[in-house]
């Protein structure tokens, strides 16, 4: 069940760097017991009774079931995240809409929305995610993210928004009184998938997304990779083929000159769209066929190149360009075997497609992370969390 839309969240109270720990442990691993969360964090029995007092108080965390214990004596009860006791907002940039998903403290999607961007002037977009976080009150945070480099909240280049250095978590905690957080979309999807989705409890793995671009996100022993910059990992203009197409870095074969979308489509005689391309691929037309399956065969390098550098428990494939997968899957295994140093079977190659609200979703994920961790980018001094106008909000 949903509060009551008008009411405001409860203020997320300071916690220990212990009581984090616990907190994230059930969010991630879903309910445990008491003797569970000590043996998994090494904690003192008198330790965690005082910190999970301190989380249930604040409402964060809920005994819940009961679980059988392997020896004789009572049954031990489980700890739950309280997921209704926070909501949070997720909004996923591309270069003409927004998407956004609001979700609970455990990142359960409640409602959806997407609508255009007129305009990619950043004063109006983030009016616009100011005016939309007013249809949902009740906000303890908001993420958002685009496909351009972000460092500590600050846009440093955005190719698809024509954006430089926007202060797009400040601007948005400003205008919308609630604390924000932003990232690059595939280091959100990354992490959001690392807690919330296939990758939950892995102490490595790989996200590779194909579209309009193409992304890279890695989790090594257990914790997001992020360069000192603010740049996500890039792989995108590894070689494939020095004589290969011209890339928009200059040079001639590498990943992107074959997988970006955009790309793929210019070398089609008629420049057809992107369905009407893929049309053609399973007619067997022989020029769709050839682009399609040199990308293919890109996508298996880029696969197989990163599982060389990290050697992940699970490589997850996704993005809005992934029909490529289905049309052209020899091929990609075919660059896998030819890149991959070992036995291609051990890559757990996981191919998921996911539409807008999961990555607005990835969103939401990133504000609750932010939160936990106390990263998120607080509004300034007076200004209040954003309330619904008259009427009832946007929540169901």
């Amino acid at each position: 069940m949903i509060p009551d839309a008008g009411a405001p969240p409860p203020p997320w109270p300071r916690l220990t760097e212990v009581a984090r720990d616990v907190l994230l442990e059930v969010l991630v691993h879903g309910p445990l017991s008491r003797a569970e969360i000590a043996a998994r964090l090494r904690l003192s029995r008198p330790t965690l009774t005082r910190v999970t007092r301190t989380l249930v108080s604040h409402g964060l965390l809920v005994e819940g079931d009961t679980k059988p214990r392997a020896t004789a004596g009572r049954p031990s009860e489980l700890l739950h995240v309280r997921g209704p006791a926070h909501r949070f907002l997720g909004v996923k940039l591309t270069a003409d809409r927004l998407f956004a998903t609001a979700t609970d403290l455990t990142a359960t999607p409640l409602a959806t929305t997407d609508e255009p961007l007129p305009s990619r002037d950043p004063d109006e977009v983030v009016g616009r995610i100011a005016d939309l976080a007013r249809r949902f009150p009740g906000l303890t945070g908001i993420g958002v993210t685009l496909g351009g480099n972000v460092f500590d909240g600050l846009v440093t280049r955005d190719e698809f928004l024509g954006w430089t250095d926007v202060p797009l978590a400040r601007a948005v905690a400003r205008a919308a009184g609630v604390p924000t957080a932003a990232d690059n979309d595939v280091q959100a999807l990354t992490a959001a998938e690392h807690w919330f989705g296939p990758g939950a409890g892995l102490r490595s793995m790989a996200v590779i997304t194909v579209g309009a671009g193409v992304g890279t996100g890695l989790v090594v022993a257990g914790g997001l990779v992020t360069g000192t910059h603010g740049r996500p990992p890039q792989f995108s203009h590894t070689l494939v083929d020095g004589k290969g197409p011209l890339c928009g870095c200059g040079r001639r074969g590498c990943i992107s000159s074959y997988l970006m979308t955009h790309v793929m489509l210019r070398r089609l005689s008629g420049r057809p769209g992107y369905d009407e391309a893929l049309r053609r691929v399973r007619a067997g037309d022989p020029e769709a066929r050839q682009v399609f399956g040199e990308a293919g065969y890109a996508l298996g390098v880029l696969i197989g190149t990163v599982a060389n550098v990290v050697d992940p428990q699970k490589v997850l494939l996704t993005g809005d360009g992934l029909p490529l997968y289905e049309v052209s899957a020899p091929l990609v295994h075919d660059g896998i075997e030819d890149t991959f140093e070992d036995d291609p079977a051990l890559i757990d190659l996981d191919v998921r497609p996911f539409d807008f609200s999961e990555w607005a979703r990835s969103g939401a994920a990133l504000a609750i992370k932010a939160t936990i961790t106390g990263t998120i980018t607080e509004p300034a001094a007076g200004e209040s969390p954003a309330r619904g106008p008259l009427g009832e909000g946007a929540w169901p």
